[in-house]
């Protein structure tokens, strides 16, 4: 079980992740939609499902949104009544600052301790407002759900300009973190110097290493490469290059993808560093979404 891997500190931990239909949607589309996610789903090799709580992070940047932000269906919501018959352990995402105290608090008591688990998420930037800073939100947990398994985000592109990623994660490793989940990897360097840093500064204070499993996400035209970078998902120039030139921008991107995976995963394990992988697509076109299966059946032969 997923819990077991986790609280195991397991390598080879297999997600995927998604998000629910956009508000509004016709309610009959929307069983549509989970029977067609669920039938995707019960023959993937993955450990768990992973559901992200959309926020709009226009303040995080003041570039142009490619796409425009369309807010979702509640994500907890959706994974216990359209996705309830799915038989798979679920991360629950919740962007910390816009719930209450109370709101927040709600989700933690109805959560199942067997088949969910949760990941926080803090503000685009500092200035967006909002009602929990994640400090706040990580002493609710600990006081209403002690014993619910809880992961962190980390992003390996920060730890480039900042060199103290790792320290972050050992922050919220002491606030309770059982395990993280990367954004978008397409910058390898940028991730292996992150694991190199986790794993010696683990090794020098004692502290036991939980895993940290990195998100891979195909780019199948030059708009969700765009989306990718107003992200923040930190794209090689090379590599950009590679991919704005190529005959099918999709095969290459997941050809490189499973590369670059491949590369971390040893690299990892020469440190005895456990990592898992986390498959998602960011664009909703059919095409893109076959690709991301594509490539995590090629990732799940790598363990």
């Amino acid at each position: 079980m997923l819990t077991e891997k986790i609280r195991n500190r397991e390598s080879g931990i297999v997600l995927y992740g998604i998000v629910p239909p956009k508000k509004g949607t016709d309610p009959e589309r929307i069983v549509e939609i989970a029977k067609l996610q669920m039938q995707r789903l019960q023959s993937l090799p993955i450990d768990g499902l992973v559901l992200y709580d959309i926020q709009d992070e226009a303040s995080r940047t003041s570039a142009r949104r490619p796409f425009p932000f369309i807010e979702t269906l509640d994500c907890f919501d959706y994974s216990r009544h359209q996705l309830a018959a799915l038989d798979l352990p679920k991360i629950i995402y919740r962007a910390a600052g816009k719930y209450s105290r109370e709101e927040l608090s709600g989700f933690l008591k109805q959560a199942s301790a067997t088949n969910n688990m949760t990941v926080f998420v803090g503000a685009a930037s500092k200035d967006q407002p909002v009602s929990m800073t994640m400090s706040e939100a990580y002493d609710l947990k600990q006081q209403v759900r002690p014993e619910l398994l809880m992961g962190g985000v980390t992003i390996p592109e920060r730890h480039r300009a900042k060199g103290d990623e790792h320290v972050r994660v050992f922050e919220k490793i002491r606030q309770g973190c059982s395990f993280f989940i990367s954004q978008g990897v397409y910058d390898l360097q940028a991730s292996k110097d992150f694991l190199s840093d986790y794993y010696y500064a683990g090794r020098e204070q004692g502290i036991d290493l939980v895993p940290v499993i990195f998100t891979l996400t195909p780019c199948g035209s030059v708009q969700t490469l765009n989306f990718m970078k107003w992200l923040g998902i930190s794209i090689p120039r090379w590599l950009e290059n590679e991919l704005l030139h190529a005959h099918d921008i999709l095969e290459q991107s997941v050809n490189y993808s499973e590369a670059n995976w491949r590369e971390l995963k040893a690299f990892a394990d020469t440190l005895g560093v456990p990592v898992g992988c986390n498959i998602e697509s960011v664009a909703v076109r059919k095409v893109e979404v076959e690709a991301a299966i594509e490539l995590l059946n090629r990732v799940s032969r790598s363990f």
